[in-house]
């Protein structure tokens, strides 16, 4: 049991760095503008913001949507007490929380692979990226066939993964607005306390992939917490100190893509009574992050050679 438990926690803390790698970029070139008084305040206090309100509030949030004949208080009671109150629960509201994160990652995986400037580490990437078009109609198929199929397991099913798509909009439509709000926060006119409150709003958003993500790893929200956390330090510490040596490792984003695409079909596949391992999720993880860090590792090699 404590065996399964490590493994699941080193795949979150995996999947929470790798997913969080934009946000890490976009923070270490806001910060570079910001006095060193403000920058502690955002890494410490905002460290606490993003572990143990985003983080640590989020996760009992999604369970509660799923089992609102719970209040929050007993949410967060019996899922510290490993009650069989808390099994029951988890397990009649585990097919809503799995469709409707899996739809969530899954059009996060299919918009970056579409519409998203990248990297390409594969040629059929530029080619996908080349039919940019097709991305509404196959999102807009995808939903509705796993509509249509949830409605003849559960309809709350439906209903959950429309609002797994419906986060998905919101959730882009704010990111997008944040990358091309960028230059506009490193700009030295802007207050410290405006960027501050920007950055602390963007990571929000940003850990929404990681939390949704972390219940294709496991139910058990105590495990997620510390999962997540530990990423979100990690996180910290490489917008400290290991940004520039991250941002030369230029796959890592299509890494973090394949792993949220594979981690939303699984919970899919899962929703409607598939079972895979606990293993499946922290090894695909690892084993796709080591692929893009190999390609990336390759790259810098053959660029300081050319060089």
């Amino acid at each position: 049991m404590i065996l399964n438990f490590i493994v699941v926690i080193i795949g979150l803390i995996l999947f929470e760095v790798i997913s969080s790698v934009d946000n890490a970029i976009i923070n270490a070139h806001v910060l570079k503008t910001m006095p060193h008084k403000y920058r502690r305040i955002f890494l410490i206090w905002g460290l606490l913001l993003a572990v143990f309100v985003v983080r640590g509030v989020l996760p009992f949030l999604i369970v509660w949507l799923a089992n609102t004949n719970l209040s929050l208080v007993e949410v967060w009671s019996v899922a510290f007490s490993g009650s069989e109150e808390m099994t029951r629960a988890l397990e009649s509201s585990k097919p809503m929380l799995l469709v409707g994160g899996g739809v969530y990652l899954f059009m996060v995986f299919v918009a970056w692979l579409f519409l998203e400037e990248k990297k390409y580490a594969f040629f059929v990437e530029s080619f996908i990226h080349r039919q940019s078009i097709w991305f509404y109609a196959i999102s807009s198929v995808t939903l509705t066939a796993i509509i249509y199929f949830s409605v003849q397991v559960n309809p709350m099913m439906a209903l959950a993964a429309s609002i797994g798509a419906t986060a998905f909009f919101i959730t882009d439509g704010f990111k997008k607005n944040a990358e091309e709000k960028e230059k506009e926060l490193a700009s030295p006119h802007l207050s410290a306390w405006s960027k501050i409150l920007y950055l602390e709003a963007l990571d929000a958003s940003f850990s929404i992939d990681g939390v949704i993500g972390a219940f294709a790893f496991t139910m058990y929200v105590p495990l997620i917490l510390i999962g997540n956390g530990l990423g979100a330090f990690v996180v910290r510490e490489i917008t400290i100190h290991g940004i520039d040596i991250i941002a030369k490792f230029a796959y890592l984003k299509n890494g973090a893509m394949y792993t949220i695409g594979i981690l939303g079909t699984l919970m899919i596949a899962e929703s409607f009574g598939q079972h895979y391992p606990f293993w499946l999720a922290p090894v695909n993880t690892l084993v796709i992050l080591s692929i893009f860090l190999f390609l990336s590792w390759r790259e810098i090699k053959q660029t300081g050679h050319k060089s």
